[in-house]
Formats: structure tokens, sequence, C-alpha cells
């Protein structure tokens, strides 16, 4: 696939959503202006509901906003047939949602394998890979495990490595240290800065755990459905550039 021609990973301009109609209308988004650069890691922070996770669904294709223009890895949106939006989220996105959403049927490896597998990987090299990912975030003994057996911590890293595993260009990650110890949460904010954060590639997270905001390139945040202001971290994009 042909890269941008920018840095620019994503770029929204005024995106608006509303949800309901007439007296039922709520406007989420209210005129956002946001972009996340290549090689960087974005944070998206803000007061619960002032709109963070229903701009990165947005971003995601996984809602359609109301009005504005939306960039991701140089394709527009509103250019994208549906079809196409979901091939392309399939290849080019990782989402960790805040509820993880694996699937009960399916061992922990299975699950994180489910992008490779959805992609055309034979199964037992998909399961394979995703075993030796969960083994990087501590789950190396989880690989065969079901969800309900795991803890919330545990199920949350099973779905980071389902949104890394089939190396994404763009990962998105909503509150993903939330269920997770101090150390913990290091650990995996240490594999998205270093496996993740790529030339190529973006990271974008919500999340309201300050103690993991040193990783952040870029800082925006969010209130009342729009971006207040954003912040930059000289010290990690020296490192980055």
């Amino acid at each position: 696939m042909k890269a941008p021609s920018s840095p620019d990973a994503v770029r929204c301009a005024a995106i608006r959503k509303h949800f309901g109609e007439n007296d039922a209308r709520v406007e989420v988004l209210r005129g956002v202006d946001f972009g996340a650069r290549l090689g960087e890691m974005t944070f998206l922070v803000g007061p619960s509901g002032c709109g963070k996770t229903t701009l990165i669904s947005v971003i995601a294709g996984l809602l359609d906003p109301t009005e504005g223009q939306l960039e991701v890895l140089g394709h527009a949106h509103a250019e994208l047939k549906p079809a196409d939006r979901v091939v392309f989220r399939r290849r080019n996105l990782g989402f960790v949602f805040q509820q993880y959403n694996l699937l009960p049927s399916l061992t922990a490896a299975e699950n994180a394998a489910v992008p490779l597998i959805a992609d055309g990987m034979k199964r037992s090299l998909a399961v394979k890979k995703a075993t030796d990912l969960l083994g990087r975030l501590g789950l190396g003994n989880k690989a065969n495990a079901m969800p309900k057996t795991l803890s919330g911590g545990q199920q949350q890293r099973v779905a980071l490595a389902r949104a890394l595993v089939h190396e994404p260009r763009l990962i998105i990650c909503d509150e993903p240290t939330a269920a997770l110890d101090h150390k913990t949460g290091e650990s995996v904010m240490e594999l998205l800065a270093t496996a993740a954060v790529a030339p190529e590639r973006a990271v974008i997270v919500v999340t309201h755990d300050n103690r993991v905001f040193h990783y952040a390139h870029t800082i925006a945040h969010m209130n009342d459905g729009i971006v207040t202001h954003v912040e930059n971290t000289p010290s990690r994009n020296s490192i980055a550039h």
C-alpha cells in the first residue's frame, strides 16, 4: 500500500458526531481538529464523557462522522466504500477495546491470532506467532487458557496482543493500563513504545493514567467534545527523531 505523502498518520478536521435526532440529539464531537504523526505515540486525555472514545471510534472507522474530514494513513475516509473500509481496517489498524471483547470459546492465543487468521494465514502459524507475542507480554504460560480463567489485567494483555500481532500501521488503545498494576502497565507501554512505534507506524492512546504520560510524544487534551490544546514532549521527540 502506498505510504502517505506526509508524516501524518491521522488528520481530523472539524469532525462532528451526534447521536439521536431532534430533542434526543446529543452532540458528542463538536468540531474536533486532531492529528497523529507517524513514528510517534499520541495520547488523548480529558475527563470522562468528553468524547475521547467516540473520537477514536471515528478514527478507527467503527463510527462514521456526522461532519468533517478524516484521513487515515493517506486515505480519505469519505472516499472508501464500506466494504473497502473493513478490509483497510483489518489490514492497517489494531484496536484495544476498553472492554477487551475476547471470544469466550477461543484460547488466549487463538484470540490473539484472530487478525492473522482473518487475513488468510494458516491457523497453526497464526497461533504460534500469537503465542510468541503473549510470551513477550508475560503470558507465555496462559496461551492455552480460556478468557474466563484470566484476570482483567491478563485479558487486557491478550487484547493488546491481538491488536499488535498483525503489525498494523496504526494502533489505537483505549485505556490500555486501566486494569494493570504499575509494573505491568510499564511493560505494556514499553512494548508499545519500542515494538509498535516505528517510522511507518503510529500509536494513539486514550488514558487517564498520568503514570504513563512520559511515554507520549504528543498529548492532546479534550474537553466537552473538542481538542482544547496540544502539548509536545521534547525529550520523547528527540528520541524519535
